[in-house]
């Protein structure tokens, strides 16, 4: 009866260090993915959390047009994540209802 808790304790640890393991191997293939899918004006973030837009691709680099007329060349897998396009870009540079954003992140806040 001794050998018991010293089984369950190694069976703990191994939990412990597998499923952390392989949620880390689930993300960087889905990572992995995402910068491979990269095509031409998709908008996206940076690791370091600048935005830009994909203007062309390399084999182990994206150059991002951050500005109008300003384009950076980054590593690919400096490329955290695929954004959406927003409302701005899509309604022509106004926000939402009242066109006011007061800084707390709701456009629509009738606070001034």
């Amino acid at each position: 009866m001794e050998i018991l808790p010293l089984l369950v304790l190694v069976l703990l640890f191994g939990l412990l260090i597998v499923l952390p393991a392989r949620q880390r191997k689930k993300m960087q293939a889905n990572a992995a993915a995402m910068q491979a899918a990269l095509t031409p004006g998709t908008p996206v973030m940076l690791t370091s959390g600048i935005h830009g837009t994909v203007a062309a691709l390399g084999a182990d680099t994206v150059d991002l047009e951050v500005s109008p007329g300003v384009v950076i060349t980054v590593a690919r897998p400096a490329v955290l994540e695929v954004r959406k396009p927003t409302d701005a870009a899509t309604t022509g540079g106004s926000s939402a209802a009242t066109g006011i954003v007061d800084g707390d992140g709701d456009p629509t806040d009738s606070a001034r």
